[in-house]
């Protein structure tokens, strides 16, 4: 049962990390004018909250 729960929060932090990723990178994309810095700085932002949802 706790590898079945365990297993269904790591797949919502996953849906939640992928909707955040999309929902910065719209914003930086429209706020940059360098779309693969943009791109560059939405990856990074997202991998730090990801590091710190998993942690």
């Amino acid at each position: 049962m706790l590898q079945q729960i365990a297993a269904v929060n790591g797949a919502l932090q996953n849906v939640a990390i992928g909707l955040l990723d999309e929902h910065v990178g719209h914003c930086v994309a429209n706020a940059a004018g360098d779309q693969n810095k943009a791109r560059d700085m939405v990856t990074e932002a997202t991998q730090a909250i990801a590091r710190i949802i998993k942690a």
